[in-house]
């Protein structure tokens, strides 16, 4: 049932059924797309965890991911044994195989959210369940692992994105994210509005935008990769200490600055399979706008993430980042 309603999301399908059992626990489908597991007796270290995918619908690695923890969940070979809300982001864009129908919906997750629309309506939504959710588990420690794949390659495959905040990672993130496979850590200089980004910010949650390497469409991931992440996502279904590796075998950044599209007459001026993580030395003619005028990098190198000159008007076109001393 569990991997068929990832699958009938997909669709577009009507659950046969809205609940059930898993071993260790009970299920509930909330609303399209939003699956809630409570088990029966939580561990007492779990934390209320909120699983997405699918936010961006033609990333389709994590949902493939996911669906392998659910059908263990199913099969018994896994056990609950910690409040979950599963997340399947953008139904629509997942079934026309696109990032988004009419507008990013990673850009919409904030509380005083105006536009109208189906993104945005999906946006409140999504972020009313996450209310609810944490409200439920007010005594447990929150997390929240949003799950992506980059549109291009990257200097460092896996990478995960900190949204900027006040409340402190707790220093075990980064030891079970080394574990994990994940090879970069990007720290957030400012609001972004993120779905990570709003667990963080309005309920002091440890929350990450996970990048598990390249957007392909269904069929064609390589999921060995992402075997080590699988079992950090098992251990935190199971409500158990996932394992833990060295956090300084990670590369840390910071973002510097947002190199955003003012106008229609916009470029970037290096070629658009450049990888993330591309270091550029001073000088550096970055890009080119009508509104904006034209970026070049300052007195010190800066790389370049998540460079895309096809977003929107306003939107951000490109994160430019600069190395960071691991966290203490």
């Amino acid at each position: 049932m569990l991997a068929e309603w990832l699958d009938q999301g997909l669709e577009g399908r009507t659950p046969s059924r809205t609940g059930g059992r898993v071993a260790g626990g009970d299920f509930r489908l909330l609303a399209p797309g939003v699956l809630e597991l409570v088990p029966d007796a939580a561990s007492a270290g779990a934390k209320a965890c909120v699983l997405s995918v699918g936010i961006h619908g033609n990333e389709t690695a994590p949902m493939e991911l996911l669906g392998e923890v659910l059908a263990r969940l199913e099969a018994g070979l896994v056990r609950l044994g910690a409040p979950l809300l599963v997340i399947l982001g953008n139904p629509e864009a997942i079934r026309r195989g696109q990032r988004y129908v009419t507008t990013n919906l990673n850009r919409l997750f904030r509380r005083d959210l105006a536009e109208t629309g189906a993104e945005p309506d999906r946006a409140r939504a999504l972020m009313a369940e996450v209310d609810a959710f944490y409200g439920r588990h007010v005594d447990r420690e929150r997390l929240h692992y949003d799950l992506h794949t980059a549109i291009r390659d990257s200097r460092f495959p896996r990478f995960v994105v900190e949204p900027f905040g006040t409340a402190p990672t707790p220093a075990e993130q980064w030891r079970w994210l080394a574990a994990a496979g994940i090879q970069a850590v990007l720290h957030q200089h400012r609001h972004s509005w993120t779905f990570s980004h709003y667990a963080k910010h309005y309920h002091g949650a440890a929350s990450f935008t996970l990048e598990l390497g390249r957007a392909l469409p269904f069929g064609h991931n390589e999921l060995a990769p992402l075997a080590p992440m699988g079992r950090l996502l098992e251990a935190l279904v199971e409500g158990r200490e996932p394992a833990a590796g060295d956090a300084g075998s990670m590369a840390f950044f910071r973002a510097e600055h947002e190199l955003l599209r003012h106008s229609e007459a916009f470029r970037l001026c290096f070629p658009d399979d450049t990888p993330n993580f591309t270091e550029f030395p001073p000088g550096t003619r970055l890009a080119e706008d009508a509104i904006g005028g034209e970026t070049r990098v300052g007195e010190t190198p800066l790389s370049v993430v998540f460079p895309n000159a096809d977003v929107e008007v306003g939107a951000r076109a490109a994160l430019l980042v600069a190395p960071s001393p691991p966290p203490a």
